[in-house]
């Protein structure tokens, strides 16, 4: 595990944790690496949600379990944290926000830092965040400069009072930060590199927009919907029409008639909400019309944990929908993953005329992390739509992948069926044409392997032991590969399905270790059942919680064992 520290504050719903997460994140961002991720319960307000950022001279990819600086904002804020403090942990707050009881039965002690009456001298509570951040900024001994100029830039709308007003709280706060002793002190980064801030909502609306996306319906269901509000922000800047739709089956309808109408659309959900749509992923696979939709997704079954994180819906997306057909499940780890996936899932769906599925899980969509910029390529903004002839036929079945056309693009007629149909698409009761088109669209799905979206390797390849992990579970393996001396090598799957053939080549004589954060081992067992797959150990974890880099590499020692 890399030299960290793990600062976690934790208070209710409206008391501002994300303006100050925002805040650190940049300044800390230009001096340190850092990885942050929130935990917020199911309340509008009130409740206890906290914010954790991880500040390290080298590289992280993942959360710590154990918290070294603890901030409490109320009095209520402790009890759900109290495993993950030890007598090395600083508990920051007002006295009162940990009781005589929490002290001793923990082992720790209140450090007082009283924000309420710091707030007050700045001249009102509506400050007390931003004395927060002057706070710790001093602790780290941030660059001033840039706490100021994010204030600036934050407030610029506001006038020069509230900015100044800010900036003089801001002061306050980092000259009593200043004298604190940190006990493990962070070396600064020194690669003078420009890293950009960037979780996984954005990642995924930059890749959405990339891969030419100028449509979106939605039903709104968390943690979905941030892509929801992402794109329609963009409607003016790139021609992105947003609609909320009255219900989720309403959603993914809309989506498929806008790509049927020409356009590249959208729909974005969660379990439940997809659950809703899967009459219509059916409507998309008859009538082999594109479809992208994004599941983020939470644990259930029914509403769950909604607020919390699972990759508990691989099986749901891969067998969604009445009837047979090809699909294609993305699922990104990185945010760089979330952008290139995202626009290729535009030209996967455009080419193949599939559904194609973005997984996403709540802890990857809502932790940040430094990105390096870089340049994205054109190629899929490529159409695969003709201008129709008379004649035409939407259906030719005398090629897998028929040519697709537009209404009005063209002199042929675009009719299409969620009834069996010939190549006309005119509605058909004939058991021949019925086995012929079947077997066309089924054809398809050899062909989209041709595209399969390749995994990633880390570490050995030459040892004995390969954990797989798809999806959110990147980061942690990746820093497991990284920073232990355990003989591991790691593959990071970013296509669960469909899985090529090929793929069997690079679990053969290997001691296989899958880890997900679902029950059942789902993505393992689709490794069984597509390629055979002798699994040899699962590391689950369905808690409503990610993977911690300590959990994790406890875990993958037992089962080496």
């Amino acid at each position: 595990m890399r030299e960290s520290l793990s600062i976690v504050l934790s208070g209710e719903a409206g008391q501002g944790l994300q303006t100050i997460e925002e805040f650190l994140v940049e300044a800390l961002s230009n001096e340190y690496y850092v990885f942050t991720s929130k935990e917020v319960m199911s309340r509008v307000r009130g409740g206890n949600n906290s914010v954790e950022i991880r500040v390290a001279s080298s590289a992280v990819y993942a959360l710590r379990y154990t918290i070294d600086y603890l901030f409490l904002l109320n009095n209520h804020s402790f009890y759900r944290l109290a495993k993950r403090v030890d007598t090395e942990t600083v508990v920051f707050g007002e006295a009162g926000h940990l009781s005589e009881e929490e002290k001793s039965k923990y082992g720790v002690d209140l450090t007082a830092f009283d924000l309420s009456a710091l707030a007050k001298q700045a001249g009102s509570k509506l400050y007390a965040n931003t004395i927060l951040f002057g706070y710790i900024a001093g602790m780290l001994d941030l660059s001033k400069k840039v706490g100021h100029d994010l204030i600036t830039t934050r407030f610029e709308s506001r006038g020069d009072k509230v900015i100044q007003d800010n900036i003089n709280a801001y002061d306050i706060g980092y000259a009593l930060g200043e004298p604190f002793v940190v006990k493990t002190p962070i070396k600064k980064r020194t690669d003078n590199k420009s890293y950009v801030i960037m979780d996984g909502n954005k990642s995924l609306g930059i890749g959405a927009l990339a891969g030419g996306v100028n449509y979106i319906a939605s039903y709104p269901m968390s943690p979905g919907t941030s892509l929801l509000s992402f794109l329609s922000s963009k409607g003016e800047e790139f021609g992105v029409l947003a609609e909320q739709a009255e219900d989720e089956i309403a959603a993914l309808n809309m989506t498929i008639g806008a790509w049927y109408a020409g356009a590249r659309g959208i729909v974005t959900t969660s379990g439940g909400g997809f659950a809703l749509m899967t009459e219509a992923v059916s409507l998309a696979g008859i009538t082999e019309n594109p479809a992208v939709i994004h599941v983020a997704q939470r644990p259930g079954p029914a509403t769950g944990l909604p607020t919390r994180t699972e990759q508990g819906d691989l099986n749901l997306v891969v067998y969604a929908g009445h009837g047979e057909f090809p699909r294609i499940v993305l699922a990104p780890g990185k945010p760089e993953d979330g952008i290139n996936l995202a626009q290729q899932a535009f030209w996967l769906a455009d080419k193949y005329q599939v559904p194609v599925f973005i997984l996403s899980d709540q802890y990857w969509l809502e932790s940040m992390s430094q990105m390096e910029p870089f340049e994205l390529s054109d190629k899929y903004l490529e159409t695969f739509t003709v201008t129709t002839e008379k004649g035409y036929k939407r259906y030719n079945w005398d090629t897998t992948i028929s040519p697709r056309g537009i209404p009005g693009f063209g002199e042929g007629f675009v009719k299409v069926d969620s009834d069996e149909h010939d190549e006309e698409g005119q509605i058909t009761e004939d058991f021949d044409v019925r086995v012929r088109m079947h077997e066309k669209r089924l054809a398809k799905r050899e062909l989209l392997l041709e595209d399969y979206i390749q995994p990633e390797f880390l570490g050995n390849k030459d040892s004995k032991n390969l954990v797989v992990g798809w999806g959110s579970t990147y980061g942690v393996l990746k820093e497991l590969i990284e920073t232990s001396d355990l003989d591991v090598s790691f593959m990071y799957i970013k296509q669960p399905f469909p899985l090529p053939l090929s793929l069997k080549e690079h679990f053969e004589g290997k001691n296989v270790i899958v880890l997900e954060n679902n029950a059942t081992g789902q993505f393992a067992n689709i490794l069984k059942l597509e390629l055979d797959i002798k699994i040899d150990s699962r590391i689950l974890k369905y808690n409503g919680e990610p993977f911690h880099i300590e959990e994790v590499e406890t875990k993958v020692k037992e089962v080496l064992k």
